[in-house]
Order: C-alpha cells, then sequence, then structure tokens
C-alpha cells in the first residue's frame, strides 16, 4: 500500500530557536530526574537521545520558552507531518469522485488536540516563512490541508536526499506549484481544450467505427506536454523526446507535433496523406513499404524555436518504447566526434515517457528502465513520466491490476517523486507540469505525474464498457468533459459569455469539417500503394567490400593498445596475456577473436564512427578474453587502451550494464536511431539471455524498417556453442533470427574465423547511415575464441573483406573423388575441422563453412557445389537439434541448389524439446556420433 513514509528523519528537526532551546533544557533535566519531565518528552529522549539537528549533537543554552503542555506541542507536529505525509489520501484528485478519501489521520481529534490547543501556538512553529494571514497553529493546520489535499497530491518523503525533500516542501508550501493565468491565457487554454475535444468528436462522428484510442477522459494530457514544451524552448533545450502507447496518440501528433488534420483524416480515409505534409519542412515521418496502424506512427517537428518535438514510433506492446526512446535521448545528449569519452550534455534533451495506469505496475520493462536511470552508462538526467491514468485497463478494474495503493507506486522504490494531479483541472495540470520541469533540470533526476482522468468511450470506441464495467461507465455518461468544466468556470468568472463557449465549439468543428473537405477535394482518386520491398533494400550490402586496413597501421595501432601510462599497473597475469598480441606481428602465433574485435574497433574510431558496446561484464568479457577497460591493480583506476591510439576521430566507450536484457537491447536500438554513424553492439553474457528481450527483436530491430521506415546499424552478440554445459547456455536460439528473416532485414552470422569477425564489423561500421544499412546478429563463440583454427594472421586482417562462405583447407582437393560436401557453421566447423586436420583420409569429401546464414549465399555454394560433379550428398550439420538451429531455414536454400541432381540431407541431433543434453558426458558421446556420421563415407 502507498503511504508517504520514506527514512526515519530526526523529530529534532522541527525545531529552532527558543523551541530547540527549551528542548535542550528538558534534556538537561531528563538527564538528572527522568521522571521529573513530561512523559511524552520522556519518551522521545530515551528512543532518540540528545538532541540532533543534522546528526550534530546541539549543546549550549538557549533562550527557554515556558514548557506548557509539550505534549500538545509533539502531538501537533505529528499531525502537520501526518498532513505531509497522509494529505494526498483525502485529495481531490479523482475526477469522478469515485474513490474514498481517507482523512484520518488528519483529524485533530486523531491526536488528541481541539482548536484551542492549536491556536496557542505560533504558526512558526510548523512553517518556516508562514504567509501573513496565518497567525496560529490552527491556521497553519488549514492552510497545510489546503495545499495537500488540492487538485494535485504529492508523495516525496520516501526520496532519501534531504535537498530535495526540503526543496520540493518548501515548493509546496510557498504556495509556488501554482499558475496565475491572465484571462486571455485562460481563454486560450479553453480554445486548447475544445480542439483537442473537438478533433475527437470530429473524428467519431466522421469516421464511424473507426479505432484511434481517443484521448477524451485525460484531454489535459496536451496541456500538460503543452506546458513542458513551452518551458523547454525557453530553457533552449534543442530535442523533447516522447515515447507514449496507443491511446491519445492521434491528439497527440496533431496538437504536439503539428501534424496537420488534413493529414489525420486522410489516413483514416485511406487516402495518400503526404500530399498535406507542410511545405516548410518543418514536419518529418517516415513509413516503410510494410506499413503500420496510424497510432503507432511517430513524426519529428522542428519548432521556430529551433527545439525538435519527436514522438517515437512504437508496437501496440506497451511500455516497450521507454528504453528505446531513452537510448535516443542518451544519443541526443552526446557529442561523440572525438577521441575518448563522449561528451554529454544532459540538458540538451529529455525523454517524456507516458504510461498507461495498468501497464506501469504490470510491465517489468517500467523498473527495467528506472533502475539504471542513474547508471553511467544509462542516465539522461531524468525523464519526465506520465501515468495517463484513466483508472481502467481494458476491462480490468483497478482492485484486479495491482497490489499497490496506486498504479504509480513502483517508482518510489527508484526515489521519483510523484505528483497526482486531478485531470478535471486543467490549471492545476500546467502547475504540475511547470513544477516537474524545474525539479529535472535543477536534480537531473525522474519525476513521475499521475494524471487521473477517466476513459469515456470502450477500449476502443466500438466497445460496450457498459457490459463489464457498469458502475464506473454510469458515472462517466452524467460526467461533464474537461472542456465544459473549464468553460463554466470562464462563464462564472465572468471571463466568457456561454455563447462565446458554445462558439468556439461550433468553430473548431467547422475548421475540422473544412480540412476534411480539402482531403476530399484534393484526394478524389485514391493511390494504389506498393508493398513491395524497394529495390535498394533488397540489393543488400555492395559484394565483396574491401574492409582491410593497411598492416603497418594495424602494428602502430597493436603498440598503442599495449603501451599504458607509467604510472599504470597492469595486473600482472593479465599483462601477460596481453602482451601475447605482440606476437602475431612478430609472425608467431594467431590474432585471437577478442584481439581481432579490438583491432577493427581502433579501425573504425580511426575512420570516424563512434563505439558504443554494453552488455553484462563486457568491458572483460563474459569469457575473460576482451580487457577493452583496464584497472590499475593499485589504486583501481580505469584506463581505456582505445582511447589513446593515434588519428582517433570519434569516442568510444564499454559499460557494464545492469543485469538487464529487455531495457538495455532496446535503449541501443534507440540510441543507435538517434546516431546512426554510431556503432552500437549489444552482447549477452550468454546467447540465450536474449530471450528475455524477444519483443525488442521481434517488433523493432527485426522490423522498424519494413513498419516505420526506420533503419538500424545496430550489432547483437550472441555467444552459442555446445559444450557440454547444460540446455541455457548453449543455444543463442538461432532459429529465432532466422525465422525473423527476410526482405534484407538483418545479418545472420555464424563466425567462425576471427578474420571474418574483424571485416563484418569493419562492414557495418561502413555501411552506417547509408540507404542499405541494417542491423548485424553475430552468433559468436565461447570456447572457440583462443581456438588456433579460429586465429588468423595480420594478413587476413589487412588484405581481403568478409567471406560468408569459407571453404575448409585440405578438403575437396581432388574434385572427382568427392562424393559429399558437408555445409556447417560456428563451432560444429571447427569441430569437423579439428577431425579432419590436413584432409588426408577424406578425399570423398568437402567441407564449406557457412559464415553468413542470412541473406543466405546461394550464388557462393552454387559455385562450390558445381565444381564437384560427383558430390550427389549435400549435408548440413549442425549440432543443435532438428528443430531449431539452422537447418529448416537452409533446407529450402539447399534444395534449389541440389535439384534434382543430388539429395540434400541432415546430421545432427534428433526434434527436441529442450536445446541441449544436461550431462556434460552425455553431450561428448552425441558430439561425437554427429561428427563421425557427417564423416564417414
Amino acid at each position: 500500500m502507498s503511504n508517504n513514509v520514506g527514512t526515519q528523519r530526526s523529530p529534532y528537526s522541527v525545531f529552532s530557536g527558543p523551541n530547540l532551546g527549551y528542548v535542550m533544557e528538558m534534556y538537561d533535566q531528563f538527564k538528572v530526574s527522568p521522571e521529573s519531565v513530561d512523559p511524552e518528552l520522556a519518551e522521545m529522549f530515551k528512543r532518540y537521545g540528545a538532541p540532533t539537528i543534522n546528526g550534530v549533537e546541539q549543546t549550549g543554552a538557549l533562550p527557554a520558552v515556558p514548557a506548557g503542555d509539550f505534549g500538545k506541542v509533539l502531538a501537533a507536529y505529528t499531525l502537520v507531518d501526518a498532513i505531509r505525509a497522509y494529505g494526498h489520501l483525502a485529495s481531490d484528485i479523482y475526477p469522478l469522485n469515485d474513490r474514498p478519501k481517507d482523512a484520518t489521520r488528519l483529524e485533530l481529534s486523531y491526536y488528541g488536540l481541539s482548536e484551542n490547543d492549536l491556536q496557542s501556538m505560533p504558526a512558526s512553529l510548523f512553517l518556516k516563512t508562514p504567509p501573513a494571514n496565518v497567525e496560529n497553529g490552527l491556521d497553519a493546520v488549514h492552510y497545510l490541508k489546503s495545499l495537500y489535499t488540492g487538485k494535485i497530491a504529492y508523495e516525496f518523503s520516501h526520496v532519501i536526499d534531504e535537498e530535495e525533500r526540503a526543496w520540493i516542501q518548501s515548493k509546496i508550501e510557498n504556495g509556488e506549484i501554482s499558475v496565475q493565468l491572465s484571462e486571455e491565457d485562460k481563454k486560450a487554454l479553453l480554445e486548447r481544450l475544445t480542439k483537442v475535444e473537438g478533433f475527437e468528436k470530429f473524428i467519431h462522428r466522421t469516421f464511424v467505427g473507426a479505432k484511434r484510442f481517443s484521448i477524451e477522459g485525460l484531454d489535459s494530457l496536451v496541456v500538460l506536454i503543452d506546458e513542458l514544451v513551452r518551458r523547454s524552448e525557453a530553457d533552449k533545450v534543442k530535442k523533447v523526446l516522447i515515447g507514449m502507447a496507443h491511446r491519445g496518440r492521434l491528439n497527440v501528433l496533431t496538437h504536439i507535433l503539428n501534424k496537420p488534420y488534413e493529414m489525420m483524416f486522410a489516413e483514416f480515409a485511406g487516402v495518400p496523406s503526404a500530399p498535406f505534409l507542410p511545405e516548410d519542412g518543418s514536419l518529418k515521418t517516415t513509413h516503410g513499404w510494410f506499413g503500420d496502424v496510424k497510432y503507432h506512427m511517430g513524426a519529428l517537428y522542428k519548432a521556430p524555436s529551433g527545439t525538435e518535438r519527436f514522438l517515437a514510433y512504437n508496437p501496440s506492446h506497451l511500455e516497450v518504447v521507454n528504453p528505446v526512446v531513452a537510448g535516443q535521448t542518451r544519443a541526443a545528449q552526446e557529442t561523440t566526434d572525438h577521441e575518448g569519452q563522449p561528451e554529454q550534455d544532459m540538458k540538451a534533451a529529455y525523454a517524456i515517457m507516458i504510461h498507461g495506469d495498468a501497464a506501469f505496475p504490470g510491465q517489468g520493462i517500467v523498473p527495467e528502465t528506472f533502475n539504471y536511470s542513474r547508471v553511467r552508462g544509462y542516465k539522461t538526467g531524468g525523464s519526465i513520466h506520465i501515468i495517463a491514468n484513466n483508472t481502467i485497463g481494458f476491462t480490468t478494474e483497478f482492485y484486479d491490476s495491482r497490489s499497490t495503493h496506486y498504479s504509480s507506486d513502483p517508482a518510489k522504490g527508484f526515489e521519483v517523486p510523484v505528483l497526482h494531479v486531478n485531470a478535471d483541472s486543467p490549471e492545476d495540470v500546467i502547475a504540475a507540469a511547470a513544477f516537474a520541469f524545474e525539479y529535472r533540470q535543477k536534480f537531473g533526476k525522474d519525476i513521475l505525474i499521475d494524471l487521473i482522468g477517466y476513459r469515456r468511450y470502450g477500449h476502443n470506441e466500438m466497445d460496450e464498457p457498459l457490459v463489464t464495467n457498469p458502475m464506473m461507465y454510469h458515472l462517466i455518461h452524467k460526467h461533464p468533459t474537461a472542456r465544459q468544466i473549464y468553460g463554466s468556470q470562464l462563464v462564472e468568472a465572468n471571463i466568457l459569455k456561454e455563447e462565446d463557449v458554445d462558439k468556439l465549439d461550433t468553430d473548431v468543428f467547422a475548421m475540422m469539417q473544412a480540412a476534411y473537405d480539402r482531403v476530399k477535394e484534393n484526394s478524389s482518386v485514391a493511390q494504389e500503394r506498393s508493398n513491395a520491398t524497394p529495390e535498394v533494400v533488397m540489393a543488400g550490402y555492395p559484394k565483396d567490400l574491401k574492409t582491410g586496413v593497411d598492416q603497418e597501421r594495424l602494428q602502430r595501432m597493436n603498440e598503442e593498445l599495449l603501451s599504458y601510462p607509467e604510472d599504470f599497473t597492469v595486473f600482472s597475469k593479465l599483462d601477460r596475456i596481453l602482451k601475447r598480441r605482440e606476437e602475431p606481428f612478430k609472425g608467431k602465433g594467431k590474432v585471437d577473436w577478442a584481439h581481432a574485435e579490438q583491432l577493427a574497433f581502433g579501425s573504425i574510431l580511426q575512420d570516424g564512427k563512434p563505439i558504443r558496446i554494453t552488455g553484462q561484464d563486457v568491458q572483460r568479457g563474459t569469457f575473460a578474453h576482451r580487457h577493452l577497460v583496464l584497472h590499475d591493480e593499485k589504486t583501481g583506476e580505469e584506463f581505456v587502451p582505445l582511447h589513446h591510439i593515434s588519428d582517433s576521430n570519434a569516442s568510444f566507450v564499454a559499460y557494464n550494464s545492469p543485469l538487464t536484457e529487455f531495457a538495455v537491447v532496446g535503449y541501443e536500438f534507440g540510441y543507435n536511431l538517434e546516431k546512426d554513424q554510431a556503432l552500437s553492439i549489444w552482447e549477452a553474457q550468454y546467447g540465450d539471455f536474449a530471450n528475455m528481450a524477444q519483443v525488442m527483436f521481434d517488433q523493432f530491430i527485426s522490423a522498424s524498417h519494413s513498419k516505420w521506415g526506420q533503419q538500424s546499424g545496430m550489432v547483437i552478440l550472441l555467444p552459442h556453442a555446445y559444450e557440454g554445459q547444460g540446455p541455457e547456455h548453449s543455444s543463442a536460439r538461432l532459429e529465432r533470427y532466422l525465422q525473423l528473416s527476410a526482405e534484407n532485414n538483418w545479418t545472420v552470422a555464424n563466425i567462425s574465423s576471427a578474420a571474418n569477425y574483424f571485416h563484418v564489423l569493419r562492414r557495418q561500421a561502413m555501411m552506417l547511415g547509408t540507404e542499405v544499412e541494417r542491423p548485424l546478429v553475430i552468433v559468436s563463440p565461447k570456447s572457440l575464441l583462443r581456438h588456433p583454427l579460429v586465429g588468423a594472421d595480420v594478413s587476413d586482417l589487412a588484405d581481403g573483406h568478409f567471406q560468408a562462405v569459407l571453404e575448409q583447407p585440405g578438403t575437396g582437393q581432388n574434385p572427382d573423388k568427392v562424393k559429399k560436401i558437408l555445409f556447417a557453421s560456428g563451432k560444429m566447423a571447427i569441430d569437423l575441422a579439428e577431425k579432419v586436420k590436413d584432409g588426408e583420409g577424406f578425399d570423398h569429401l568437402h567441407i564449406v563453412r557457412v559464415e553468413q546464414l542470412y541473406p543466405f549465399p546461394s550464388d557462393k555454394i552454387a559455385e562450390i557445389v558445381s565444381r564437384y560433379p560427383k558430390a550427389k550428398e549435400l549435408v548440413w550439420v549442425q549440432e543443435e537439434p532438428k528443430n531449431m538451429g539452422s537447418w529448416s531455414f537452409a533446407l529450402e536454400y539447399m534444395q534449389e541448389i541440389a535439384g534434382d541432381t543430388k539429395s540434400v540431407s541432415y546430421v545432427g541431433r534428433i526434434h527436441r524439446a529442450s536445446p541441449s543434453e544436461g550431462n556434460g558426458e552425455a553431450h561428448k558421446v552425441e558430439q561425437q556420433r554427429i561428427i563421425e556420421e557427417a564423416l564417414k563415407k
């Protein structure tokens, strides 16, 4: 249950001046004769000890005041604290007035107090700077009740930082969370509400039955964002990024992103909307060739002030856009065109995240995103969160949705201040928005506004909510809209007449009608829109793109990567391991996986592309292979060698992420969307950890280009291989990524060569920001990280390009003797290579290592097969069960290559429910069987 009680504070903190002097005098008396002191005061001394303020014991005499009934003073302090702590329970924050108010703790009688008791106490006992009309304790109590039980309610005692708590309290109690609008401002506010409501009403009447997930019942959400935008522009914020689900989205697009009414109506009418795009270039929208529903689309608007407003594209999965927007925000704050760490300006951009009241406590992505909001690799200086609180989820009432009092309660665990606001009071909504923005800018932390309203219709406008929620909807059907309520208030205040309010409504409807008429006039014939994949997308990456790096450049970089400051002490064992990276440049040994990766990173930085790599333990690497960040053995100081290479033109960071996959993958995707020249890499600790982020792969990474026209070049590293370690950490679930593969949407590779890894990273970086940019999923090794057959010569990095197919040296030397060709990827290919060695005794076969699985390299494989006319069998060999891995995906391609003259067969594990054996010995037996069966004549 929600209560506003946070960490215990000293009861002495409320005393000052003569009152503190009196307490100190009583404490001295208590030490000599405890029974002579008021019992309640004695109990406080027993519990808390000597009077302290901010942890400092108070000594020395101060002027004393008459004791009076000190128990009454303590009771009054307790009452005042209760008003601050529990006032929200008695507040007027529910427009439908359908929740009981709990004022129990705010009653004088609850503390044994009377009005006379309070009138005898000065207001200064309870308020630092009481207003002129607040003269005594009773006045102070009434004043505080008016602040803490109005249409804005506050929860902030859970915030640990005393400065923050004191600042918030002073803002409330000085009356600073309020707005003073001129008559013209009030008229403008009513006009805004009329347009918000009028837009929904027009669609409701004109496009009967069309889904729009209307904002009605929370009309003041637009007013809230308006105020945030206004203050952002005044504060020279460069970009405001908004993430929200579908409810209210069309209204936000129209009234915050300035998407013309004509564009919206054209989309409802099923005709092209592009002709109505503003000619001044202020609005930018993107569309994929396959498209999405209108209430998933986003837009970018550049205001005359220069501040950009962006509404993120997202699917129906609630709350999943939050980390994506957070990542985009971080990218918008960073400057990366220099070596070392990026420079971050947290006031340059910020995010507004709009949540649903059922989704906020219900979806685990919400606390995941809050959890890293102040972590160094992910912090953005605070997001402003808004719960668009309809007090219902689809048909589910609040008491079936959560175990907490408020839907906002999960935020309190992250020390986020919460304001609950009555959505039918637009002026209070503006005040809450102004306060939230000021708090974010001052403290660089998240803050949450729980905007409490209702939902005027069902979940979609064709639902009949009386079927499932009759009590609520009988109230809603009688309840006036926010526009009607505010219009009546202006009439009562003699600011407008009733006919003025009515005329405004009529004028807005006429404006909507005129916009729709223009749509009908200019789009009488709907143009057929093609769903065909664009040719440039299907063309894919340029063939055999040269990605080699001059050997001299590699050697100089390698030397720099192994040079440390004189006063930096590398752990001796690690130092010896890293120094082995000198050997390949002396003609000894091989460049292993991590070494090739670091050289690729360095060359990419020299080419001017920033790099951001994150994941659990990614700095060292799960398998102690990477060591991108070194730690001084004596001081713990960090040193990043990639920050100190010559000719670097871009920043580099490697962050160990929180133990989170879902929110981190979304964050990195968002980062890359915003900063499309950056190589953004996420590595799973083990490949199967990506299971926890499946929505991000399904809805965003694999399909964002097709749906929304958003390109990403994000890299995903998924350690994968069967080494007898059990079902969980063997398989990266390669089959899932292959199942999602289509229309050149990404590259999926299972690489068995450090040189190929070097080249594929460089190819990926070279394609960033181009028309053919796409994500890269790499099934990366574990036990093979240091395997000599995976290692590369320096010349392999200096020359050539990424090879989608590698032929196993030593096999296939005599084409006439080859009867079957084996195809394998990753560790399976190396297991086979180990067995055949130089190919002696295996003249009957040829081994092909398929490094890139999608796009499937059919042409290259067909060319290889054509060289072996007597081979009658093409065999796909894999370590995964038959219903997993790449077999099912590759089968169709292989059958086409085989034609009528060759058979296609499979060697591997049989169909299984679980990816691998749970016993190491059983694994060895099965792996040996697969190898023997594949190699036999």
